[in-house]
């Protein structure tokens, strides 16, 4: 009778923030966006900002809530942050309002000028890969369940590893399948670039992991960090500054879902991971200008590349996946890939302040 309850809560939270959502974006789209961009049109933008930074807390399961936490209350508000001053994806011509609604709600960006000889095999197919990522997910987890009693418990890092690798490219595989399914013509830009093959951490995080997260931090945090160093200590040094408060407002945003979806304080390792490698970034950019450019010295990629996901998975590990060990995701009941009894054990705890 209680799961019941809590379901039939649950239904009516995701109904209300979806009733709630389009009345926002169709307002956006039919009122918003004709008052003239800037500060203007940022103050008709704050009530469907702050609507859509609150609504989504309230769902608590994890396959539904943390999606919608992830891509409203974060990329949809960066979305229309940018949409206030005419920029951005919600920004670009010729956009109906299907198009402007889907854009906002899901992560994918629209393949432009696509040559009509190109062949299917290299265009994004997201049913197909998240049909894929989702067998190859479920085969490898569920020999994990059926083999725990096997496996060494330092080798759990690596089940967490190949969790959050192909899980978080399911995620955005499926949440480009609307669009997909719903807009006609149009070909889909891939969401990830083979991020295996990085040569540094540079590469990773700038050109293959997570490339829609990346886009749109890159208009929202660094661009206009690196426009204000620039005048500050000019332009040499400008992408530093713009490199590291990136990484830093990355943080504390996954820092708030994580905590958010397990229903703790902040512990901050999140954000502590994403400032390390913020850091790592910042030095690889010096270090390319003063060796790299100068032709000093080059480090093959057949190095840089092993060495740059090496330090990934140390780094992960120490600071994510430990946690994950602390909250009891390995026990049992709570296996790396069932987060929904996870969530059901954090649920009967209340939720604690952020601060």
């Amino acid at each position: 009778m209680k799961e019941a309850k809590e379901m039939e809560g649950e239904l009516k939270n995701f109904i209300r923030l979806c009733v709630l959502t389009m009345a926002s974006l169709l307002y956006s789209y039919f009122i918003a966006a004709k008052i003239p961009k800037g500060l203007l049109r940022l103050i008709s933008l704050l009530p469907v900002i702050i609507l859509l930074s609150i609504l989504p807390f309230d769902l608590n399961s994890f396959y539904i809530g943390l999606p919608a936490r992830f891509f409203l209350a974060w990329l949809a508000n960066f979305k229309l942050l940018l949409f206030a001053f005419d920029q951005g994806p919600l920004s670009l011509p010729k956009h109906d309002l299907l198009r402007f609604i889907l854009m906002a709600c899901f992560p994918f960006k629209i393949r432009q000028n696509l040559p009509p000889e190109t062949p299917s095999e290299a265009k994004s197919n997201p049913i197909l890969e998240a049909a894929t990522r989702a067998t190859i997910v479920s085969i490898v987890l569920r020999t994990y369940e059926n083999y725990k009693h096997c496996v060494n418990h330092k080798h759990v890092f690596l089940i967490y590893a190949f969790v959050t690798y192909h899980g978080t490219q399911l995620l955005f595989a499926l949440s480009a399948i609307p669009a997909r399914l719903l807009l006609q013509g149009v070909e889909l830009e891939p969401q990830f670039n083979a991020p295996l093959f990085s040569t540094s951490l540079q590469d990773f995080w700038g050109h293959r992991w997570n490339l829609r997260v990346s886009d749109l931090l890159r208009e929202t945090v660094y661009n206009p960090v690196r426009r204000v160093s620039t005048i500050i200590i000019g332009p040499r040094w400008s992408s530093l500054p713009g490199v590291f408060v990136t990484f830093l407002v990355s943080g504390l945003m996954h820092e708030l879902l994580v905590s958010r979806m397990f229903r703790q304080s902040p512990t901050w390792e999140m954000t502590w991971l994403f400032i390390l490698h913020g850091g790592l970034v910042d030095v690889e950019i010096v270090l390319k200008k003063k060796l790299v450019t100068t032709n000093r010295f080059r480090l093959h990629r057949a190095i840089s590349g092993p060495l740059a996901l090496a330090n990934l998975s140390v780094t992960t590990s120490w600071l994510l996946y430990t946690k994950f060990l602390r909250i009891g995701m390995d026990d049992s009941s709570n296996s790396p890939w069932n987060f929904s009894r996870a969530w059901q054990q954090a649920n009967t705890k209340p939720i604690a302040p952020l601060a």
